[in-house]
């Protein structure tokens, strides 16, 4: 993993992110949410997480933008202007926005780098999970770790791609009957 990869990917994700927060038009908002959500899903892979960033692909770039088309073809009748009030930015919202944008930065310097041997995720965390999957009568250890030490936060994860595939075939089904 190169630190320029993941500099260039986070530049992408800002510029993204304010694209969809500026953008007036709701197609090219949801153009750039699109867009968001693929350059997280490849900061994910960069990150070595591809189960994350499957998901993300999945769930953020391909059903959330299908249902965000569906609604903007279904709502193309409103009025421009009305869109447009609503649209508007403000100066408290980029204020709050920019605070949260600086707390978060704020924390960053305390974070370990990926991959340091030294931080507790390596020292406290990985070597419990491979003491203990011998015992669980797994042979692979991510499986391991995913079922019974990660078991909610995957089922979870199962239960957000059910709900969305559901969603999205519901949309669908109403629309081609439509």
């Amino acid at each position: 993993m190169t630190p320029t990869l993941v500099s260039l990917l986070l530049v992408l994700l800002l510029a993204a992110g304010v694209a969809v927060a500026l953008f007036r038009d709701p197609l090219a908002a949801v153009v750039a949410f699109g867009i968001y959500s693929l350059a997280l899903a490849m900061l994910w892979s960069v990150f070595r997480a591809p189960d994350v960033a499957l998901t993300e692909a999945a769930v953020g770039a391909g059903v959330t933008t299908a249902l965000f088309l569906v609604v903007i073809a279904r709502t193309s009748g409103r009025s421009a202007e009305t869109v447009r009030s609503r649209s508007t930015v403000r100066g408290r919202s980029l204020l709050v926005v920019g605070a949260f944008v600086a707390l978060a930065a704020w924390t960053v310097p305390a974070l370990p780098a990926v991959g340091d041997p030294s931080a507790p995720a390596f020292q406290r965390v990985a070597p419990a999970y491979l003491a203990r999957t011998p015992d669980l009568g797994v042979a692979n250890v991510v499986t391991a770790v995913l079922v019974f030490f990660r078991g909610f936060d995957t089922f979870g994860e199962v239960v957000v791609v059910f709900v969305a595939g559901v969603a999205v075939l519901a949309v669908f089904r109403r629309e081609v009957s439509a």
